[in-house]
């Protein structure tokens, strides 16, 4: 109860104080490439329901609908600001949506993409599935992109066991820091 009101109400004030910035990158992004400043991404949620996760279009309009490093040579692909938004992470911003609609939290695993079986089965495999998504997790911070999949599914099984309000805003002050640094963005 304490951790979705501590999403609705650090969700509400991202969007209220930061709109101005969210309308800045999406037309930035506009002016950048041609398409839509929003891009919608069908992702499993919370009980493996699928849920359109807004993120800002770092990738050409017509780019597969698979995770980056599935993609051949995938930096083909990335849009000249994408790049940037993707590093500094903010590409992420408009999840505030969702966490205020209630489809993510702040902190809890990446909701994985709509035809990530492996990751998802695995994940219900650990009891993982029961948790909401997050804008970022424990295994955003401890190696993101460059983790393989059972690796990743063990650290959000580790979140869940962890599970905290203390352990959420430890990964929010780490995620943070990983944005500046870029730490562990691949592409």
């Amino acid at each position: 109860m304490l951790k979705r009101a501590l999403d609705i109400a650090v969700a509400l004030a991202g969007l209220l104080v930061g709109w101005p910035i969210l309308l800045g990158l999406a037309l930035a992004i506009r002016l950048d490439s041609p398409g839509p400043a929003i891009h919608w991404s069908q992702r499993v949620g919370r009980g493996n329901r699928i849920f359109a996760m807004p993120k800002f279009r770092t990738m050409r309009v017509d780019t597969p609908d698979v995770a980056t490093h599935l993609l051949p040579d995938p930096d083909r692909w990335i849009t000249p600001l994408g790049r940037f938004l993707r590093r500094s992470s903010l590409d992420e911003l408009p999840q505030l949506w969702s966490v205020l609609k209630g489809d993510m939290s702040l902190v809890g695993p990446r909701p994985a993409l709509f035809n990530q079986d492996d990751l998802v089965a695995l994940r219900t495999e650990a009891g993982v599935e029961r948790l909401r998504p997050g804008v970022t997790g424990w295994a955003q911070i401890n190696g993101r992109d460059e983790l393989p999949i059972p690796e990743k599914v063990k650290l959000d099984r580790e979140y869940l066991e962890r599970m905290s309000l203390g352990f959420d805003l430890k990964i929010i002050l780490a995620t943070a820091l990983a944005a500046v640094t870029a730490r562990g963005v691949s592409h």
